[in-house]
């Protein structure tokens, strides 16, 4: 067979519709990248419930109150859960993200900062263990900040154990 026999291939009915599913299929998955998920699980869902102790802290200082994120408490959940599965405190994981590239993995631009705990007191004590510490307490009152998210996993041995993690940005 020569070059000047072979004949350019036409895309059949069947193929065309393979093809078009195929690119459908990979923009949906392209969509689901970018989609932010409602965090689940015990710890999760309690940013809500700390809006007033957050907007109290800050209107001491004369702030704004914060509002809860959703893109925010999943990685506020995400620190939780590792540190809960290490059963230590830590603002990096296992596998070497650090805080900074773990917001970045979230979608999560611009100033941002992370409060963590472990012990066994409830939401009320552990606001009034940072609000004590100046660190802590600089991070809840950045005036740069509008959103936070905060999440707490329980220890697998003790259920009487939460890591709770706060995490602020803009």
């Amino acid at each position: 067979m020569t070059a000047e026999n072979i004949e350019p291939r036409q895309a059949g009915p069947n193929r065309r519709k393979w093809l078009k599913a195929a690119g459908l299929a990979v923009l949906v998955g392209l969509a689901a990248c970018t989609t932010v998920t409602r965090p689940t699980g015990d710890g999760a869902g309690v940013s809500s419930s700390a809006t007033g102790m957050l907007a109290t802290i800050r209107a001491s200082a004369g702030l704004g109150p914060l509002v809860p994120d959703a893109q925010l408490e999943q990685a506020a959940l995400q620190q939780a859960g590792y540190m809960a599965q290490r059963e230590r405190m830590s603002h990096t994981t296992g596998w070497g993200k650090d805080f900074a590239s773990r917001v970045k993995d979230n979608g999560i631009s611009g100033a941002a900062a992370e409060n963590i705990a472990e012990g066994r007191f409830d939401q009320q004590k552990l606001f009034d263990i940072w609000v004590h510490s100046p660190r802590h307490r600089r991070n809840m009152l950045d005036p740069r900040f509008s959103r936070f998210g905060l999440a707490y996993v329980r220890d697998g041995r003790d259920s009487a154990i939460r890591y709770w993690s706060l995490v602020l940005g803009k």
